[in-house]
């Protein structure tokens, strides 16, 4: 059976942006647990919110709008800033 965009773009954004940080291990990052666990915890929630969409368009615009939303800086920037980084590149 053949999937939707919408499918196709979610489980992309599972496999390269999603899980590569909640299947991050605390062990392996010891000096920034908090960070981590913060930032999963995000994820996690973001995750959901874009398997709720109902298009493939709606996922895109959301995409977009959450790359430059306000409430992402700060995590961006802990990503960046953290060992979480080499998790997304």
């Amino acid at each position: 059976m053949l999937m939707s965009s919408k499918e196709e773009l979610v489980q992309f954004l599972d496999r390269h942006v999603f899980d590569p940080i909640l299947n991050a291990s605390p062990e392996a990052h010891k000096s920034n647990q908090e960070d981590l666990k913060n930032v999963q915890d995000r994820t996690r929630t973001e995750k959901e919110r874009y398997h709720k969409y109902g298009s493939a368009n709606e996922v895109v615009r959301m995409f977009k709008d959450d790359l430059n939303s306000e409430n992402a800086r700060p995590v961006n920037d802990r990503l960046k800033n953290s060992a979480c980084l080499a998790l997304t590149t």
